[in-house]
């Protein structure tokens, strides 16, 4: 009998508290930008209609090797490991949130016994005792929420929670990119140093026919120190690539943890060409570009910055509702008496017990509008950081597009460059071998080469980055936390 007149209870309670809301209607802000990007590529190369966020890093990423180290990454990374555990705090915090709006009942014992002396005792050995028992539920100062106060601050802590796992997945997709990036770099710092390696290795042999010839009379000290400076220049340039690579890999190591070693040693031998170089690795880079801007709002820290809005929004209803009465329930029921052998007869000892408490706003109402004002200044500011969000995303996809757009045919064209190059460095040596030139323009060949293939690396090295920075831009390998705990 008594759990039902507790169920029926509670029952009543969450019947009477369905309550108003004075959460402001939640409209989306218009995009803050144009529907398209500028400049931009035919639309769905690749056909299938798919964004970047539907593509997969596996996919996406075609090299094994940098697959492997990226999924070391998402599985050691710490920045990463925080984003996540940031999601179960403010899991927890919403759950503590919501529970607010149930009432809280409690189970109740107790046991007192008193002693008071009788009137006729003079001693004051005497005494009369009491004992009392009790046993039954209660409720702690339920507050009705008439209003949504309590409503609204549950909203508040769903919309931070689902923003924090937005924010997780975004700093996912800036690992993954990082982490590629990072690998790119390490690949262009190895052939540099390769590079650097070989034109060292021809500018010595170099270097040693001219010191023959210059210790037989047959050329001057001039040539022989112009030599000299072209290969300890090269020789120099080893040292520098050597130092780059080895910070990358302590970049690498950084992102993805000490067992990335085993994935980007080094090769043996020095001038051994490493398994994998800059000039193999590829991506999809076929990504769908011409698709309207809308799908910015698919990106997690838009998403992120949407769900913060709509917090701040709630807390807007949170602050009205706080300027109303508040009207909270204290009670109990269950048993009292003086023994167990009555103690659950409901004709003897049944007890029960009703507080409401009402608070009416009067001299602090002032401050109560005050905190209004500032959770209507917050929406506003929460409004304006999401329109900023897209228009950022806006613009670093149209830079990456623009970007694509040009950086093959500039690579085409540096290569190009170095053919010419190393063309003009034979035909200058030839000359000088045959008595034509001085050494002086073979001089200016050889370091003419070596600057263009640096910079067909570089390059290189840029376009790879631009493809990962436009997966990356466009939401690519967006993290699904559907499934968190």
């Amino acid at each position: 009998m008594l759990y039902k007149i507790i169920t029926s209870a509670v029952a009543g309670l969450l019947l009477f508290t369905a309550g108003c809301s004075f959460v402001p209607e939640y409209k989306q802000p218009a995009m803050p930008v144009a529907d398209t990007w500028p400049d931009q590529l035919p639309a769905y190369e690749t056909g299938s209609g798919q964004t970047a966020a539907d593509i997969a890093f596996q996919d996406y990423f075609t090299s094994q090797t940098l697959q492997q180290i990226i999924a070391m990454a998402l599985e050691n990374n710490r920045d990463l490991k925080v984003a996540l555990l940031n999601i179960e705090q403010a899991k927890f915090a919403y759950r503590i949130k919501k529970s607010d709006e149930l009432p809280v009942i409690a189970g109740s014992t107790g046991l007192s016994r008193q002693g008071v002396p009788e009137d006729n005792s003079s001693s004051g050995e005497a005494y009369t005792t009491d004992t009392s028992m009790s046993v039954g539920l209660g409720i702690t100062a339920y507050e009705l929420d008439f209003f949504g106060r309590v409503k609204s601050l549950s909203q508040s802590a769903l919309e931070t929670y689902l923003a924090t796992r937005e924010a997780a997945s975004s700093t996912r997709i800036a690992l993954v990119a990082q982490t590629a990036d990072a690998y790119v770099n390490l690949l262009a710092q190895r052939k540099l140093q390769h590079l650097a390696q070989e034109t060292y290795k021809a500018q010595k042999a170099t270097y040693d026919v001219i010191k023959t010839q210059y210790d037989a009379g047959s050329t001057d000290q001039l040539a022989l120190a112009q030599a000299a400076t072209s290969t300890e220049s090269a020789k120099a340039s080893i040292y520098r690539y050597k130092r780059l690579a080895a910070q990358a890999e302590n970049a690498l190591v950084y992102l993805a943890g000490p067992g990335v070693y085993d994935l980007i040693k080094a090769p043996e031998t020095p001038s051994e060409t490493p398994s994998e170089i800059i000039d193999d690795i590829g991506f999809l880079s076929r990504l769908p570009a011409g698709l309207p801007s809308r799908i910015l709002l698919a990106r997690p820290d838009i998403q992120a910055a949407e769900h913060q809005l709509k917090a701040a929004n709630a807390d807007i209803g949170a602050a009205r509702a706080a300027m109303y009465p508040t009207i909270s329930l204290t009670g109990s029921l269950g048993f009292a008496g003086e023994s167990l052998s009555y103690l659950f007869d409901p004709s003897r000892s049944l007890s029960w017990a009703f507080s409401p408490n009402i608070s009416i706003p009067i001299f602090n109402r002032e401050g109560l509008k005050a905190s209004l004002d500032v959770a209507t200044v917050g929406e506003k500011i929460a409004a304006a950081r999401y329109e900023g969000a897209i228009q950022t995303a806006f613009r670093e996809v149209a830079d990456q597009l623009v970007a694509r757009k040009h950086y093959k045919g500039q690579l085409d064209a540096q290569n190009a460059l170095v053919s010419a190059t190393r063309d003009a460095y034979n035909l200058s040596k030839a000359r000088y071998d045959n008595g034509i030139d001085d050494f002086l323009a073979v001089l200016d060949s050889q370091r003419s080469l070596f600057s263009a293939e640096q910079v067909a690396i570089a390059l290189k090295q840029a376009y790879l980055s631009n493809l990962i920075n436009l997966y990356k831009v466009m939401g690519g390998g967006k993290m699904d936390t559907s499934n968190a705990n």
